[in-house]
């Protein structure tokens, strides 16, 4: 089972949370002057990345805030825990031989 840490509660195991979907995904300034396909883009395709990618998750079983994971997807190794608003903090990994 994945455990994460709440940044105000602590450790839980992954059946308290809610998954999100892709962290950082930015909203077109201004929606109204987007092509269709702009807006399609934003609303429907991410970049499913395999290995490292930052993920929003919200603790909905305890204090119903979301935050940021950055996460291998592969490994499913959790390499950091970030309130939304910080900056994405520098993660080095282990290449595998």
């Amino acid at each position: 089972m994945l455990q994460l840490e709440c940044p105000w509660c602590g450790p839980r195991d992954e059946e308290e949370f809610a998954y999100g979907g892709e962290a950082h995904i930015l909203r077109p300034a201004e929606p109204d002057a987007v092509s269709d396909e702009t807006w399609g883009d934003y609303l429907f395709f991410r970049s499913n990345a395999k290995g490292l990618q930052s993920e929003q998750w919200c603790h909905s079983h305890g204090c119903r805030r979301w935050f940021n994971v950055a996460r291998d997807t592969v490994t499913y190794r959790v390499h950091a825990v970030y309130r939304i608003g910080e900056p994405v903090p520098q993660i080095t990994t282990q290449s595998r031989s």
